[in-house]
């Protein structure tokens, strides 16, 4: 389509020629002529009288207007389209700290889709994947970004009128720095800072320079969240028992005088104060906590609280919980989530519900500023391409004054992003399956457990027993071939939950099959097992490994695959020693199999024998073993 532009383009071009290639659009006098002004009614759209119009009170929201512009003049027919943005703030939260750290050039591509939906804001986590000059093992081997990098990213964005700005961990959370030999003065248990002491300060001094140093916001994120072993290792050594709330003030302001002195605008996760005023001292959603006023006037107020929620989806439960954060004093910020956590697709029907009330709740409370979290869990098998449809529900949802309808939605990431919502919801479905609840709003993952459990040891097979999962994953498998568009830009992120399923379709109910067939002495099926379907599972599974790492190469740095390597191998390793166990035993050199003796039992309680789901498990490394991976003589 070829565009002429007018009026008041001050600040606008160079966004235009970035997103012209995407849009599909040419700057050329004898297109059509879009006039462009300033409003002060929020955005407004149109084509009237063969002459199109963008008038917008924000930068970001011209390019926003740009894309509803494009996506309505193709029929041309006249069009006016007027929104008023509900929520100030609003955007994505990359978690660039487990291992998936996005290239410059995948983070760009995920800039511009942002800029056609309209949002305008987007946080990079980083514990210490960001470069410290005094510190050689602060984010070593970890893909870090440089300082030019994320001036880069930041000078990008600020093209779409899109805020970058940094969220870091002054506190705990730091787990990946803090095992390193050399550094162990800072630490006071393994993840957490060694609070108080004069060489921590000099630290989170020199961490604050130089991660705001790339960005031209003065918003800065300073974690401070998870801090449950506050106070209770070397400094319970140095300085005896002290109470965490006492700790944690004294250490909040300490870094809010460094944050104040720089001028920055600093804002911090809010679930210790919660914790740490609840009856148990740990939950942060406790029925029945309060914070007290004498609690409230210690706190800081020139610090914003940001109030995370990834779990609740009715809107009497954030209401509640926005209740339990008034007391505070602070101004409240809410980031909620799209789950790509610890799963190799994303769980949208939790992600969807969750972000609906939350975000209706937000707007009647006047809360404006919002992040939606997309963490990376235990690896990252997932990627925050497939979270594109969550971040567009966000994007709607922030130009619309009650909810915004599917059909919305669904026109609008067709349009932004070239795929069927359709076509992404089918991820959910990786997880969504038989036993899970409705919507799997109780983060069920068998597409990752079921994976990465051992054939022999089968510690799942008793969550999924009576489940149709291989039935489940070979439907799943022909839906996800039969809606692929070789053409779409984004096509191939569905190529390794695609092969994915050819996986588990053969290894879901394998474990169980092995069981059955051993306890029955059926000889001829364990030679069946052994000589035809292992062997092609091990082809199966090499063929997704080759598909998910040309994926990771494509939007990740190289650093963090080598974990997933490491896993495809241990899958493979482990289904060929299955085979020479169970030749073994077919062939009498072995009079039983140790593994296949034992009884099976439920791994935990959130199974389909109480409706609380398929199960989950958070960390592969009790997926794939009830053995020992690691021992540490020292925690601390």
């Amino acid at each position: 389509m070829k565009l002429h532009f007018t009026g008041e383009l001050s600040g606008l071009l160079s966004g235009i020629q970035v997103l012209a290639p995407e849009l599909g659009i040419e700057q050329d006098e004898e297109g059509l002529e879009v006039e462009v002004s300033a409003s002060s009614q929020g955005l407004e759209v149109g084509l009237v009288q063969g002459k199109a119009y963008i008038r917008h009170e924000k930068k970001h929201q011209f390019f926003r207007g740009l894309g509803l512009l494009i996506q309505h003049a193709g029929s041309k027919a006249a069009f006016e389209i007027k929104e008023e943005q509900q929520l100030s703030t609003i955007g994505p939260m990359f978690d660039l700290s487990r291992n998936g750290v996005l290239t410059l050039e995948s983070f760009k591509f995920m800039l511009r889709k942002m800029a056609v939906m309209g949002l305008n804001t987007v946080k990079l986590y980083m514990e210490d994947t960001y470069e410290l000059s005094s510190e050689p093992y602060f984010g070593y081997m970890r893909g870090r970004y440089s300082y030019e990098e994320l001036k880069e990213i930041d000078d990008y964005a600020d093209q779409f009128g899109i805020e970058a700005f940094p969220s870091i961990q002054t506190l705990a959370h730091l787990e990946e720095f803090l095992k390193w030999e050399p550094v162990a003065k800072y630490k006071d248990t393994k993840g957490a800072l060694l609070v108080g002491d004069e060489a921590v300060n000099a630290l989170i001094e020199q961490m604050i320079d130089a991660v705001s140093a790339p960005f031209r916001s003065n918003k800065i994120h300073i974690g401070m969240d998870e801090a449950e072993e506050l106070g209770r290792g070397k400094y319970l050594d140095r300085n005896g028992y002290h109470d965490r709330f006492d700790i944690m003030t004294r250490h909040l302001e300490r870094v809010l005088a460094a944050t104040r002195k720089r001028g920055l605008e600093p804002m911090m996760w809010s679930d210790m104060f919660l914790k740490l005023a609840s009856k148990s001292g740990d939950a942060y959603y406790e029925e029945g906590t309060s914070i007290s006023e004498e609690m409230a006037n210690r706190i800081p107020k020139d610090v914003s609280m940001v109030y995370w929620d990834y779990y609740h989806t009715e809107q009497e439960d954030y209401e509640k919980l926005i209740a339990k954060h008034r007391p505070l004093g602070c101004n409240l910020v809410f980031a909620g989530a799209v789950w790509v956590f610890n799963t190799f697709g994303v769980n949208y029907g939790l992600s969807l519900k969750a972000t609906d009330s939350a975000l209706q709740v937000c707007k009647r409370e006047g809360i404006t500023e919002i992040y939606a979290t997309m963490w990376g869990d235990d690896g990252n098998e997932s990627t925050p391409l497939g979270a594109l449809l969550g971040l567009q529900f966000y994007a709607e949802h922030a130009y619309t004054a009650g909810s915004p309808s599917w059909e919305q939605v669904s026109d609008r990431v067709k349009f932004c992003t070239g795929i069927e919502a359709e076509t992404f919801l089918r991820l959910k479905d990786l997880d969504e399956t038989p036993g899970a609840v409705p919507g799997n709003h109780k983060q069920s993952n068998p597409s990752k457990f079921l994976l990465y459990q051992d054939v022999l040891l089968g510690l799942f097979d008793k969550q999924i027993e009576g489940l149709p999962m291989a039935d489940h994953y070979a439907k799943l498998e022909q839906e996800f071939a039969a809606n692929r568009v070789k053409d779409a830009e984004l096509d191939y992120i569905f190529d390794v939950p695609q092969k994915l399923c050819a996986v588990l379709k053969q290894k879901s109910e394998l474990g169980i099959e092995v069981k059955r067939a051993y306890d029955e002495g059926n000889h001829a099926e364990l030679r069946r097992i052994v000589e035809e379907v292992l062997p092609a599972l091990i082809k199966a599974v090499h063929e997704l490994r080759l598909a998910h790492r040309s994926q990771w190469f494509r939007i990740f740095k190289p650093f963090g695959w080598e974990v997933i390597d490491i896993r495809y191998s241990g899958v493979t390793g482990r289904l060929d020693t299955a085979a020479m166990r169970l030749l073994d035993y077919v062939e009498g050199r072995v009079k039983r199999i140790e593994e296949l003796e034992q009884e099976r039992l439920v791994y935990s309680d959130n199974n389909p024998f109480n409706e609380r789901g398929a199960g989950w498990c958070s960390y592969y490394y009790r997926m794939a073993s009830p053995n020992v991976f690691f021992h540490v003589l020292n925690p601390l």
